[in-house]
């Protein structure tokens, strides 16, 4: 270790799975207003509830599961986790102009500035970055 230590702020969230997505960006937009995000930037307030919306709509629609969200911020970057129970992980698809759906994760891959998905025990774990406007990369 560099001597450095990491201080992060965190809150997490179940939501059934037949809770609305609004209760998702309701409760994200909450904690930005906290970390004073939706005055200092509200751009990237919208892309974080654009995300939170799709990542928990996700794991609704795809795993069949309840969406286990989990916001982080460590000063560097603000961590949007959601947890299902489907092992399959994402791929974003080919948009199809015959399908309503299938551009979520297109979408997230355009707002955040990294995402990964991550097998779990019991489970899988979509995480995106996001790093407010003027930030540096670390």
């Amino acid at each position: 270790m560099d001597g450095s230590s990491l201080r992060a702020v965190g809150w997490a969230r179940s939501l059934p799975l037949d809770s609305e997505v609004k209760a998702a960006r309701d409760w994200a937009r909450e904690h930005l207003e906290s970390l004073g995000w939706t005055t200092s930037a509200p751009e990237t307030v919208d892309a974080v509830l654009l995300a939170v919306s799709e990542l928990v709509t996700n794991a609704h629609t795809h795993a069949h599961s309840a969406a286990q969200l989990i916001l982080t911020w460590d000063n560097s970057c603000l961590h949007i986790a959601v947890h299902d129970d489907s092992s399959e992980l994402p791929a974003p698809r080919t948009p199809d102009t015959e399908r309503t759906g299938g551009r979520g994760l297109l979408l997230v891959d355009a707002l955040a500035d990294e995402w990964e998905a991550r097998p779990c025990p019991r489970g899988k774990t979509v995480i995106a970055c996001f790093r407010p406007p003027g930030s540096v990369d670390h």
